[in-house]
């Protein structure tokens, strides 16, 4: 081009840039993520161990920030793990059981307490048989049997009793609240489709949510074994000691 000097150009434009960059960067204040003294201390500690003498104040800040950094990653990805904690795959269409443990246990279980009821009957009716007998001369074992047979009638009105005193109580008490999941199931639901865009397409539609009540957001709940699976997946903390004693408590 006639009459302009690219060269001069280009350096004026850098220049302008690097000013720019200049001036944003002295505008961000460096806040420490960690408590300065102790942590000048221990970091001092630990650099005499290994030999080192000097640790300048900028190994602090980036301590500091990698420890931030860190702890925010961690954070996050416990927090998706508590959400997949408590999501239910059993109404996915996407899954299907491959294989069922507590119904098959339930299934065990019903033939043994079939099995355990026909020789609860046929123990009830050799007693019922030795109660009704009126023989003269009662040996011992008869003897036995008919005070094992009013000790199991007693038993059995025992348990009637227990079972009507029961269903009293639970008539008195109301409908069973709802469970922690159902509530959060619900509160996930109602969020979702308040946040569709079905919703906030429309004017209309807009304020005719705006009037109703938005539910307020449950806090997601993270437990110890979130964040024993946090550490199993990362490398640095895969084999470490404080994984292992986590495990154990």
């Amino acid at each position: 081009m006639a009459g302009v000097n690219l060269m001069e150009e280009s350096q004026r434009i850098l220049a302008i840039n690097s000013d720019l960059l200049s001036s944003q960067t002295r505008s961000c204040k460096d806040e420490p993520f960690l408590n300065i003294s102790p942590f000048q201390k221990r970091l001092e500690t630990l650099a005499k161990k290994h030999g080192l003498s000097d640790v300048s104040q900028d190994v602090f800040n980036l301590v500091s920030h990698a420890t931030q950094e860190r702890l925010r990653n961690i954070l996050e990805k416990l927090s998706t793990i508590s959400l997949h904690r408590l999501e239910v795959y059993r109404d996915d269409p996407m899954y299907e059981v491959g294989l069922d443990i507590r119904s098959q246990l339930r299934v065990f279980e019903q033939i043994d307490e079939v099995e355990r009821r026909k020789r609860d009957a046929r123990q009830r009716d050799i007693l019922m048989r030795a109660v009704r007998s009126r023989s003269r001369q009662e040996d011992p074992e008869q003897a036995k049997l008919k005070e094992k047979a009013k000790q199991l009638q007693q038993e059995e009105e025992e348990v009637i009793r227990k079972r009507a005193a029961n269903s009293t109580a639970l008539a008195a008490i109301g409908p069973r609240k709802k469970r922690k999941l159902d509530e959060i199931l619900e509160a996930t639901s109602s969020t979702s489709t308040a946040d569709s865009p079905s919703s906030s397409s429309s004017p209309s539609s807009s304020s005719l949510h705006g009037n109703q009540q938005v539910p307020r957001q449950r806090m997601r709940r993270v437990i110890l074994k979130d964040l024993i699976f946090v550490m199993e997946q990362e490398k640095e903390t895969t084999k470490s000691v404080l994984l292992y004693k986590a495990l154990l408590k």
